[in-house]
């Protein structure tokens, strides 16, 4: 079976796919911001590509987690026409390459993967602060949920701390 699949009990996570942010991948450096400090519009619009070489659709919007100043998820749109229509789909940060050479975004699923993944419309989004959910998503993409990925570091440095009670 695929390592991807979402149905394959045994389908792996390689350290890649742990890793805490989306990777970037090419040889694109170029005046001002970019490839590693980039602002969340210049990536609005991007093409999609899946790992079988299909163009899944355009990312449309980057989520941000507001309380952790973490990138949380990146909404594809997939199967609009002109600009209408189509289906979203959640994709976790992490689940992402930039490719600077080709100027997309390299998603480690394949096509049939990304049509077969929950997907909604833009008059009825899921709640996504809801971790449930939220963990539902990074599994069908066999990541981890971006709220675990640096809780070692945060458990293991009290300066990284928010204390619960005042928010600081």
């Amino acid at each position: 079976m695929d390592p991807l699949d979402p149905l394959d009990p045994n389908a792996s996570v390689t350290p890649a796919q742990t890793a805490t942010g989306a990777r970037i991948a090419g040889g694109g450096v170029g005046d001002g911001p970019g490839p590693e400090v980039m602002a969340a519009a210049t990536l609005d619009g991007n093409k999609v590509m899946s790992s079988d070489g299909q163009d899944l659709g355009k990312i449309s919007d980057i989520m941000l987690d507001v309380r952790s100043g973490r990138i949380a998820y990146a909404v594809l749109t997939e199967g609009a026409i002109l600009g209408l229509g189509g289906t979203l789909h959640a994709i976790p940060w992490r689940a992402l390459t930039l490719d600077t050479d080709r100027k997309c975004f390299q998603l480690d699923a394949t096509a049939e993967q990304v049509k077969s993944s929950p997907g909604f419309d833009k008059d009825h989004w899921p709640a996504m602060a809801d971790r449930a959910w939220g963990t539902s998503v990074h599994q069908f993409y066999h990541r981890e949920p971006y709220w675990e990925a640096t809780r070692g570091v945060v458990e293991s440095d009290p300066a990284a701390r928010i204390d619960p009670t005042t928010g600081i």
